[in-house]
């Protein structure tokens, strides 16, 4: 073994870079064999349990992070996300909804070791290696970097208003600001001192967060650069944009749930115990037991509610609406010094990385005299003092937010399933508040949905009873349970007239709602 590991120039500080070809190449042909050697000195190398720091999380209890991981967490960059609300105006309406990015970045960087080490201890063969660990943590910690004031209402409302037609997306800015945190705190060289080998497991890592790089030189079947197609199921653990089921979501389901009083059904720790890498079609991907499927449906069942009781609420909505016109409105006014002591404004930050890092929703930086004192609360005043309704017209300019689910087809599992967790909402804003505006723009929009053929708006009938008996499916409404048959005298269906009438409704600040009939 040592006149080999001469003859092929591995000496001693090259065995962490060991790896089962080489071994081949060194003449051990067995599997079991070179399988044996490298789990032996993996054990060698593993770091050990003094340099290991441990955090005490309220969703995990308490976890282990590699002296690498304290690296990239104790930068300017990454510290940054410890001012950046998790769930952006929804804390203005969710009281307990105050985490951040920060500790969401660290469960998921957690997470994504958690999986990967059940894989390991479960699927030996799959020749899992500690630089494989390590970049898949780091990619996990560095996902959401690229988030800016407000979290998702900033890339989602704020740019495309303000910078139309800019293909920019917080995963954009997020293998922007990983580059610059590697290259401004020289982590390179504690990278490659822990075993990573660069420019690979960089490509590695940017490509788990935004997906292939696009080289024109590799072949379309495998288009990334970091890993080879046999290692493809390493590329779903932090975002697996194939079936959305990833360490990301797991994290932030349970944080968000804990914070904002809402019952997480899905349990994580469940599927790591039957999670599995197996081929299909050629491909290598996670998979788990038939018999999960439920706790599955439990996982998406819990995102649908936290989008329709939370993420979508429609205070929550109207309040990011506010902030994003406030945003707009400062935008020419905020002066932030970037690198080589260029001037940069919020829009504009996105650009240049050193600016960005002093973005945040709390912002300690200088700004105009329009913005003396805390950023956001300083942004909502602004909004408020400046707004101009004189060029809105009360039956027509109003904003529409659509509210959206993704899709999630029932298997032939249960018939108590539902057949898909998603329905699309429509709902109208309004700034206006004098009676004749309100009642003009409610009239139109019952109009609108008449024309689309939608449900009817809630308090439709209130709102508009000269046109709803205008709509045929609109006036017979059956009684949930019954048959339709007309055997029963309670199953008819109902009138207009004969239907119970709501007597008061939001007319401030959720107008209406309604329900489109096809189904997603």
């Amino acid at each position: 073994m040592k006149t080999n590991d001469h003859k092929h120039g591995i000496t001693g500080p090259g065995l962490p870079h060991l790896t089962e070809a080489l071994l081949e190449k060194m003449g051990i042909l067995p599997l079991g064999s070179r399988l044996q050697i490298l789990r032996c000195l993996q054990k060698l190398w593993q770091v050990s349990d003094k340099s290991m720091k441990v955090l005490n999380d309220p969703i995990h209890g308490h976890i282990e992070l590699h002296p690498l991981l304290l690296r990239f967490i104790d930068t300017p960059q990454f510290q940054r996300l410890r001012h950046i609300k998790q769930l952006g105006g929804a804390y203005l309406v969710f009281p307990g909804a105050s985490h951040n990015r920060f500790e969401h970045s660290i469960g998921v960087g957690y997470l994504a070791g958690c999986l990967v080490q059940a894989l390991i201890e479960r699927q030996p063969e799959l020749l899992i290696t500690k630089q494989d660990v390590l970049c898949v943590q780091i990619a996990g910690l560095c996902h959401d970097l690229g988030h800016g004031p407000f979290s998702h209402m900033f890339d989602s409302m704020f740019i495309p208003k303000v910078r139309p037609g800019e293909k920019w997306k917080h995963e954009i800015a997020s293998v922007k600001m990983f580059d610059h945190l590697v290259k401004v705190n020289s982590l390179e060289e504690v990278m490659v001192h822990h075993g990573l080998t660069l420019p690979d497991d960089l490509n590695f890592i940017r490509e788990q967060i935004i997906g292939p790089l696009d080289n024109p030189i590799l072949n379309r079947s495998w288009p990334y650069e970091g890993r080879p197609m046999e290692k493809s199921f390493l590329y779903k653990i932090v975002v697996n944009k194939r079936n959305g089921i990833d360490v990301d979501k797991w994290d932030y389901f349970a944080r968000d749930c804990y914070h904002l009083g809402i019952q997480n059904n899905f349990d994580y720790r469940r599927f790591l115990k039957f999670a599995r890498v197996c081929e299909v079609r050629g491909k290598k991907h996670i998979c788990t037991r038939d018999k999960e499927v439920g706790n599955l449906y439990d996982m998406f069942h819990t995102r649908n509610c936290l989008h329709r009781r939370a993420y979508q609420h429609k205070v929550g909505n109207i309040i990011e609406t506010m902030i994003t016109e406030a945003f707009v409105k400062a935008d020419p006014h905020i002066q932030i010094q970037g690198s080589s002591g260029r001037i940069f404004s919020i829009s504009s930050a996105i650009d240049d990385m050193e600016a960005y890092t002093k973005l945040t929703g709390a912002s300690p930086f200088r700004v105009s005299k329009l913005l003396p004192e805390c950023f956001a609360e300083q942004l909502i005043r602004v909004y408020f003092k400046k707004t101009d309704d004189k060029s809105l017209e009360a039956a027509k300019k109003y904003f529409v937010q659509w509210c959206m689910d993704r899709n999630f087809t029932k298997p032939q599992v249960s018939k108590l399933l539902p057949e898909c967790f998603a329905e699309q909402l429509i709902r109208v804003y309004f700034k206006k508040t004098d009676d004749k505006s309100l009642e003009a723009a409610k009239k139109y929009f019952v109009q609108w949905c008449m024309d689309r053929n939608f449900t009817k708006p809630q308090d439709g009938d209130v709102i508009a009873p000269e046109l709803t008996p205008l709509k045929r499916d609109w006036n017979t409404l059956e009684r949930d349970g019954e048959d339709s048959d007309g055997s029963d005298e309670h199953s008819r269906p109902r009138t207009r007239e004969e239907m119970p009438r709501k007597t008061g409704h939001n007319v401030k600040v959720s107008l209406f709602q309604a329900q489109e009939e096809r189904r997603l």
